[in-house]
């Protein structure tokens, strides 16, 4: 499962708010802790916000401040919002073998074979990434820290 810009930009907005539950932080701030474009991170800080996960604090010090649950939210709740996560389909009509012919496997038997493998890698991401909550991500990137 490869990633893409807003879900990571996501993923490090929501782990910061949720370090400092508290604290109201501009998306200038964040984006310059991250170095991704304060306009692109706005989008995904307001994608956030409508999904219950930040509130907008409007005026002179305003910004963003997390309303989500550490301890229930998981990783996959928030990438979610961003990437398409439906499990791929499966097979597909295999080709009959021509009688006397080499069972040397054909490409499309090799592509399928692939994808199948492609698919329970990222079956097993998605389990993953849903029994990591914030507050453990946060935990773990405490412990590297020390």
């Amino acid at each position: 499962m490869r990633l893409q810009k807003n879900t990571l930009a996501a993923l490090c907005s929501v782990l910061e708010f949720a370090a400092n539950p508290g604290l109201q932080l501009s998306a200038a701030e964040i984006a310059a802790k991250y170095r991704i474009s304060p306009h692109h991170l706005a989008k995904v800080l307001r994608s956030l916000g409508r999904a219950g996960l930040l509130e907008s604090v409007r005026g002179v010090g305003g910004g963003y401040r997390f309303t989500g649950n550490a301890k229930r939210l998981t990783l996959m709740d928030v990438i979610g919002l961003f990437e398409n996560i439906s499990a791929a389909r499966r097979g597909g009509r295999r080709p009959a073998r021509r009688e006397g012919a080499p069972a040397r496997p054909a490409a499309a038997e090799v592509e399928e074979a692939l994808a199948v493998v492609l698919s329970e890698i990222d079956e097993i991401a998605r389990a993953t990434f849903s029994t990591i909550t914030l507050d453990t991500m946060l935990k773990l990137m405490a412990r590297r820290r020390r």
